[in-house]
Parts: structure tokens; C-alpha cells; sequence
């Protein structure tokens, strides 16, 4: 049905896919540990924690299992914490956060962007004694990016401020997030 070097290819193609698989990781009150960035850990760090007895499985990947010299085990889609963490409420200054709170808007021109194609504006630009703060930071398309460059004549349509914590959350989870399971959805809603 297929040569060697099609067993191989199809093989590899299924472990790569997997290999980027993650688990979803929840607190011991069943809501995701983080929503900034969303608490995820990679298939392996799962099941580490099931064997050191960290976690409680809720879910499973149904089609996946890994196997050691003496032990296997489905992969876990979900698992909680069998102890609390106290979640964090302070906001990391990052770009990706500037364009969640912009909601992937350009502030000049109002054209929305993408992850790919948005950049980080400085109002005061960095060559004029401009930081990177909260305040001073804007999303911004590559046109007006460019065509802006080191000006301070054009003003974005909404001054760029701090936000609070459940603003930016409320805004993520507008936005959605990539489901690995259909059983996340019961978590993140």
C-alpha cells in the first residue's frame, strides 16, 4: 500500500502534529490557571505531572497514546491542579498585550490587523527620548508605522493608557481562543 519512505513521511507528519499538541491546564477551582497567555503545558509536562500525582485528568486525547518500556497511558486533554495557585492579576508589558488591548486595531487609520502584520508604535519615538510604556505605545499597520517613522505630528485616535486586568481578559476571550479539544470550551467560557 505504501513504500518505505511514505511509511516514514506519514509517521513523521503524525508525531509532528502531536508533538504540538497541549494539555490545558486548570486550577484546583477548574478555571485555567492563566487566561494571559492561556495556561497551556505541552503533552509531556502533562503527563509528568499525572505521574508525580500533581494533577487530576478531566479529559483525554481518545486517539493518543505514549508508551515507556513499562507504562502507558492516554495522553491528557485537560488537567487540574490538585492544589491551588493563587492566580496572578498584574499585566506583562509585551506587544502582543498593546494589541489585544487595541483590539488588533491600528490607532491611526483604524484598518485591523493580525499578529503578523501589526506593529508597535511609539507615540514619542524612542529617537526622541520615547520609552516603552504602556502609555507611549500603540498598535499601528506597516503603512502608518512607515509613514509615521520618527514624527510626533500624527496622534493616534485614542491615547494608548494601562489597562486593567479583567479588561484585557474580557478582551481575550472576545478574540477566542485555539481549541485543541473540543472540551475546552467548557472551560473557557
Amino acid at each position: 500500500m505504501y513504500n518505505e519512505t511514505q511509511v516514514k513521511y506519514l509517521a513523521t507528519g503524525i508525531f509532528r502534529f502531536k508533538d504540538q499538541m497541549s494539555t490545558l491546564l486548570l486550577n484546583a477551582d477548574m478555571q485555567p490557571v492563566s487566561l494571559l497567555p492561556l495556561s497551556t503545558v505541552d503533552w509531556q509536562e502533562a503527563v509528568r505531572y499525572l505521574v508525580l500525582d500533581k494533577v487530576e485528568v478531566l479529559e483525554w486525547y481518545d486517539d493518543w497514546v505514549v508508551h515507556s518500556a513499562r507504562w502507558s497511558t492516554r495522553v491528557p486533554a485537560i488537567v487540574m491542579l490538585r492544589e491551588y495557585q493563587k492566580p496572578k492579576s498584574s499585566i506583562r508589558l509585551s506587544k502582543r498585550n498593546i494589541f489585544l488591548r487595541d483590539e488588533y486595531c491600528c490607532q491611526y487609520c483604524g484598518v485591523q490587523v493580525t499578529e503578523q502584520n501589526a506593529t508597535l508604535d511609539h507615540v514619542l519615538p524612542v529617537s526622541k527620548g520615547g520609552k516603552t510604556t504602556w502609555e507611549n505605545s500603540a498598535t499601528a499597520c506597516k503603512t502608518c508605522n512607515y509613514r509615521k517613522a520618527a514624527s510626533t505630528k500624527m496622534k493616534p485616535k485614542h491615547l494608548p493608557y494601562k489597562p486593567h486586568f479583567w479588561d484585557l481578559v474580557e478582551k481575550r476571550k472576545k478574540r477566542g481562543f485555539h481549541l485543541q479539544h473540543p472540551s475546552w470550551s467548557n472551560y473557557l467560557g
